[in-house]
């Protein structure tokens, strides 16, 4: 495995966090077999999650009425898209492995790291409309709809409820694996049959009954 890059995105703002712990792990264990190792701290680069008009440089082609995922697919074409946009696809471009560490909050991504999605993911860069794989949530949704071949994720549950002994045998674990990554299997997910392509509004509503 030497000579293999992986970049690891964090999205966790506390250093002394399990998220923090997993990441400086995952550094050792790579580094240790000889892979260079490339980290975007989401939240100590104070990455910008907000998808604007500033994604692209120069003038939108239609500034009356801008459309983000057709002015960004034409700024990715043109070489003109922001240039913080620019350095992480740079990094997902040159990584054989990614690992995402993050916490799960509301069921879902942090905002941070679903903005960094929104604007690195861009269209043309990680997929195009003719090359739409299947529709889910994170690992389906994001990961496989933009063709990446993706592994088994490494949950930790309830980690600030737990011992630190306890704690100390997930990262040990998480070495471990680490150790053998290259050679994990992907996870096979159900082909999407549909090529049309279909574009979603959704209003959802809550009622508080308390």
């Amino acid at each position: 495995m030497t000579g293999k890059r992986a970049l690891i995105v964090l999205a966790h703002q506390e250093k002394t966090s399990f998220n923090y712990a997993m990441k400086d792990a995952a550094v050792e264990a790579l580094r240790g077999k000889g892979w260079e190792v490339t980290v975007s701290d989401l939240y100590a680069m104070n990455f910008n999650a907000v998808l604007s008009r500033d994604d692209i440089t120069g003038s939108p082609t239609d500034p009356s009425n801008f459309k983000y995922g057709a002015e960004t697919f034409l700024a990715w074409k043109e070489g003109c898209l922001a240039e913080d946009i620019v350095k992480e696809q740079r990094k997902l471009e040159a990584a054989d492995l990614v690992i995402f560490q993050f916490p799960l909050y509301w069921f879902g991504l942090p905002a941070l790291l679903k903005g960094w999605v929104e604007r690195v993911f861009a269209v043309g860069f990680a997929y195009s409309y003719q090359t739409m794989f299947s529709t889910g949530p994170f690992q389906n949704g994001i990961l496989n709809f933009c063709g990446f071949q993706v592994l088994a994720p490494q949950i930790s549950y309830a980690v600030a409820h737990i011992p630190h002994p306890a704690r100390a045998q997930i990262l040990e674990g998480w070495r471990k694996r680490l150790d053998e990554i290259w050679d994990e299997k992907s996870i096979s997910f159900i082909p999407n049959q549909d090529s049309d392509i279909v574009t979603l509004g959704v209003n959802m509503a809550a009622a508080n009954k308390g």
